[in-house]
């Protein structure tokens, strides 16, 4: 099933804007519930296993792809069977509706069959 946050594009993002709150980004986190909230609000992740180092570059490849479609970057950590993407607005220092995007559109590719 389609996220209706996965039909929207990211907004450039250059700061003057304020961050969620916390109210705002736990009624988005319902919208993506696989993935964590910070305990200050201001980043969210999510942490993927794989079968092998193969699966986890093809899947850190996706992500990157999805982060240029978007002009909208996450902070990526690996090792070999294991990614952990966590999402946070650094111009605003906190999270933005773009976030939400983002991690909607990595769940929406991770449900193809190729995945």
């Amino acid at each position: 099933m389609t996220n209706p946050l996965s039909q929207q594009r990211c907004v450039p993002c250059e700061g003057g804007v304020p961050a969620l709150t916390e109210v705002e980004a736990k009624t988005l986190m319902e919208q993506i519930p696989q993935w964590q909230l910070s305990d200050n609000h201001d980043a969210i992740h999510r942490v993927f296993d794989f079968k092998g180092f193969y699966q986890t570059m093809s899947f850190i490849n996706m992500v990157a792809w999805i982060a240029q479609q978007q002009g909208h970057h996450p902070d990526v950590q690996f090792g070999y069977n294991q990614c952990t993407i966590t999402y946070s607005t650094h111009a605003i220092n906190g999270l933005s509706h773009n976030d939400f995007i983002c991690a909607s559109l990595i769940d929406n590719a991770m449900l193809e069959p190729s995945h």
